[in-house]
């Protein structure tokens, strides 16, 4: 029943998140170089530049990390997920963890978007193995932190403004794969979706050029 009631909760939060590629790292640049120099600073810990965040996108490993994104509806990458795997435990090394790191436009706030990437993200880890997901911010990114504690992640201050949070997660069940495979599924037929739509209203709004120009020829003509 607690299981049923979980998934209910999950399709009513419901947000289409496509996984991203070698081919998207044009759209991750222009989403990074929107953010505000208070959120660069959040996301990175510094106040970012805009070549620091370009070495940073051309730096992602696509063949070994995951990239999240959401697109609003003329396809703009409205929020962004970085997850990165290989880093070993600390004390641990023969254990592995992913650190999360994520970043929402400012116009896209209060949506529970940072929390949707954020159980993405989980579930990519878990599927791959990883029993431990990472999350590195400066101890004023509260948003960051609340979304971690209420996963049931343990976080921890350092004292001097930065904070850490450590996820355990279940081992990955046949369930959880397939909840992955359509949320994949379903990520992808959305982006197809709003790219056919953007095509036909182009379309449609050449048309409209068009025949607004013979209209006004029309009258001119006529005079």
């Amino acid at each position: 029943m607690a299981g049923a009631r979980a998934a209910l909760e999950r399709l009513s939060t419901w947000v289409p998140i496509r996984s991203l590629g070698r081919r998207h790292r044009r759209r991750i640049i222009e989403h990074l170089l929107a953010l505000t120099p208070d959120d660069r600073y959040l996301r990175f810990g510094y106040p970012a530049s805009d070549e620091q965040i370009r070495k940073y996108a051309l730096s992602i490993d696509f063949s070994r990390d995951e990239v999240l994104g959401i697109f609003n509806r003329r396809l703009h990458l409205i929020a962004l997920a970085h997850l990165a795997y290989g880093l070993p435990m600390p004390g641990e090394p023969q254990r592995t963890m992913a650190e999360f790191g994520v970043s929402v436009l400012a116009q896209s706030r209060s949506r529970g978007l940072g929390r949707r990437l954020f159980d993405a993200a989980a579930l990519h880890a878990r599927n791959r193995g990883i029993d431990t997901l990472f999350i590195h911010a400066l101890t004023e990114n509260r948003p960051m932190l609340r979304i971690a504690a209420a996963a049931g992640a343990v976080v921890e201050h350092d004292g001097g403004g930065e904070s850490a949070a450590w996820l355990r997660l279940p081992p990955d069940t046949v369930g959880s794969q397939v909840e992955q495979a359509l949320e994949r599924h379903l990520g992808e037929l959305d982006f197809q979706f709003k790219r056919q739509a953007q095509v036909i209203s182009g379309i449609v709004d050449g048309v409209a050029e068009v025949k607004a120009h013979f209209d006004a020829s029309g009258r001119a003509a006529k005079q």
